[in-house]
């Protein structure tokens, strides 16, 4: 199998969290390369959900540490997670409904920059905020939705307007939970192109149960079964490997959030 780059952007050694009896994290340890997108997939109850909360910082483990670009974070808050690098974008979408597109991402500038929403009424004119808001809208190609009202977005766009915001706090690393959730085959279509004109700029973990954006995304896939990685490698590595057929590709049931 593929091994990260030597010094990786996201580590984490030895991960272990239990709930009572159950051990959801199993000295889980995994590197993701700098530039790469590194999918992490898994049957239901492979224990996705809590790596990722376990990175994020929603969840602290009971054993284990997690290093972003060589840094300990281990012991960090989730909001001084996000002030590092390490941002997340939920499974369910988290946007101001009741605010425009710009408006949205303007608040993540904002906020970026270290200022108080106490000030809003005369930041929202505030040219040093709504440049850079408008630049990411054109990127995640929302240019010409920006005065739509949030709540009005189709889910695609919704999703594509979380991604926004997340970039308005210059993430260093970009944690993607369930992406393509709750979207039919066009919208997710759309959302792997955008990925994939992020990749390269952005280092990214997707989290997806989507096995088609998986294998057009990921550089290098983790398997997950029961809180274990059984395997990481390129996708043609993961498609070969008879332990994950058997433990899951193999498996015609579908995935869930685990």
């Amino acid at each position: 199998m593929s091994s990260a780059a030597a010094n990786p952007a996201l580590e984490a050694r030895t991960l272990r969290k239990s709930f009572g009896g159950l051990t959801a994290t199993d000295n889980l340890s995994l590197e993701v390369a700098a530039g790469e997108i590194h999918a992490v997939i898994g049957p239901n109850g492979a224990g996705k959900t809590t790596f990722v909360n376990l990175l994020s910082g929603l969840m602290k483990p009971d054993a284990g540490d997690i290093l972003l670009e060589g840094r300990d974070i281990t012991r960090l808050s989730a909001p001084a997670r996000v002030k590092q690098g390490l941002v997340r974008s939920f499974q369910i979408t988290s946007i101001f409904r009741d605010f425009t597109v710009l408006e949205n991402v303007m608040l993540s500038v904002q906020a970026g920059q270290g200022h108080s929403f106490r000030f809003w009424a005369p930041a929202a004119k505030d040219e040093s905020l709504r440049g850079p808001a408008r630049e990411l809208l054109e990127k995640v190609g929302l240019g010409d939705r920006i005065d739509v009202v949030a709540g009005n977005l189709a889910h695609g766009e919704q999703r594509q307007l979380e991604i926004a915001i997340s970039l308005a706090t210059h993430p260093r690393l970009l944690l993607l939970d369930e992406p393509m959730a709750g979207m039919g085959p066009e919208e997710s279509q759309g959302m792997i192109e955008f990925l994939k004109a992020l990749k390269g700029e952005y280092t990214m973990l997707l989290i997806e149960h989507d096995m088609d954006a998986v294998f057009a995304l990921a550089d290098r896939i983790t398997v997950l079964v029961y809180g274990k990685a059984i395997a990481t490698g390129t996708p043609d590595e993961i498609r070969g490997d008879a332990a994950v057929r058997a433990a899951y590709l193999g498996d015609d049931s579908s995935e869930g959030a685990a």
